[in-house]
């Protein structure tokens, strides 16, 4: 049994030794701001596991704008461009992010 629990516990740390993350994924230009608050592709296809981080990053960042807009009397959309705005000035340089219309553009 112990070794069993040993196992699980090897895999789930190297399952997030391989996961990739939202600094690597931007830097990689696979993901950048998007112009609604969250992050998204911007190219395609787009792999299971960029999937798997755009979902969880934009589940976290909904959680935290629905959170913010009951705390400052604000909607939610009003929240998520707030974000965008400030998410935008602080993209880093060869990272993406939407213009106005809609583009992917490289800071």
């Amino acid at each position: 049994m112990k070794k069993i629990v040993a196992a699980i516990g090897l895999m789930m740390l190297l399952q997030n030794a391989w996961a990739i993350d939202i600094g690597t994924a931007k830097s990689q230009g696979l993901v950048g701001e998007a112009r609604d608050g969250y992050i998204a592709a911007v190219q395609t296809p787009v792999s299971a596991e960029v999937r798997a981080l755009i979902a969880d990053v934009n589940g976290k960042r909904r959680a935290e704008f629905n959170r913010a807009a009951q705390k400052t009397g604000t909607t939610v959309a009003q929240v998520a461009n707030r974000f965008y705005e400030l998410a935008v000035q602080k993209t880093a340089a060869g990272h993406y992010y939407q213009d106005s219309s809609g583009q992917w553009r490289k800071k």
